[in-house]
């Protein structure tokens, strides 16, 4: 599912985007342009919160050793800490990193396409908040994600709300009037998901719709 769009478009780690992001993590409001003429808030504020009682039900999901990818400000990477799984955050934009580690959570500045540490041997990979997006190429990216895992590994994700295709779209970040390149995102729908697991060799374990948010547990077929 590499795309025409995806292959054009700079990634999310280009400069402007990731100044776009950190300067939302640090609070300023930052929107988001695109699909379509109505713009929306990225939700930061929820991200830098704790984590809520539908986080720690997808963190239930992630046993042993995870992998946060895109882990953000870290609620979710410090969440499983205090739970007593190790975790470890990546994240291509370095506030992230640096907030994730101030609030006692293990994080590094890489990108989920680079050398990590572990690969191989993450019993869980975590993608939250729609970072099965990251790319727009979830194909791409769930046989990468593979790679990082043990045989036995999971791969847990949140998911959009079903109805429609998978979509890939163009987005950019605005803070202070100032708008990043665009970047390729895609939206995965829950029941969209099945599709996607036979083109990458996964098997859909759990898919769960908990208060309206969707997420699911996949691991390798056979």
């Amino acid at each position: 599912m590499t795309t025409d769009l995806e292959q054009a478009l700079p990634s999310a780690h280009c400069p402007s985007v990731t100044r776009a992001f950190a300067a939302a993590l640090r609070g300023e409001q930052c929107r988001v342009l695109g699909p379509g003429p109505a713009s929306r808030s990225l939700p930061t504020a929820r991200w830098r919160a704790t984590a809520d009682s539908g986080d720690l039900e997808l963190l239930r999901r992630c046993a042993d050793a995870t992998v946060d990818i895109g882990c953000g400000p870290g609620r979710m990477t410090y969440a499983l800490l205090t739970q007593g799984v190790m975790a470890l955050g990546i994240d291509v934009v370095a506030e992230a990193i640096a907030q994730t580690r101030a609030r006692g959570g293990m994080a590094l500045h890489r990108d989920v396409f680079s050398t990590l540490p572990g690969e191989g041997r993450w019993a869980t990979a975590l993608l939250a908040d729609g970072n099965i997006g990251i790319g727009g190429d979830p194909v791409k990216l769930l046989r990468r994600v593979q790679r990082l895992l043990e045989p036995s590994g999971r791969v847990v994700v949140d998911l959009a709300p079903p109805g429609g295709p998978i979509q890939v779209h163009r987005i950019r970040l605005e803070v202070r009037g100032v708008t990043s390149q665009a970047f390729p995102w895609a939206v995965v729908p829950a029941d969209q998901l099945e599709l996607l697991a036979d083109e990458t060799s996964l098997r859909i374990l759990e898919l769960v719709d908990h208060r309206g948010r969707w997420f699911a547990q996949l691991e390798r077929q056979g």
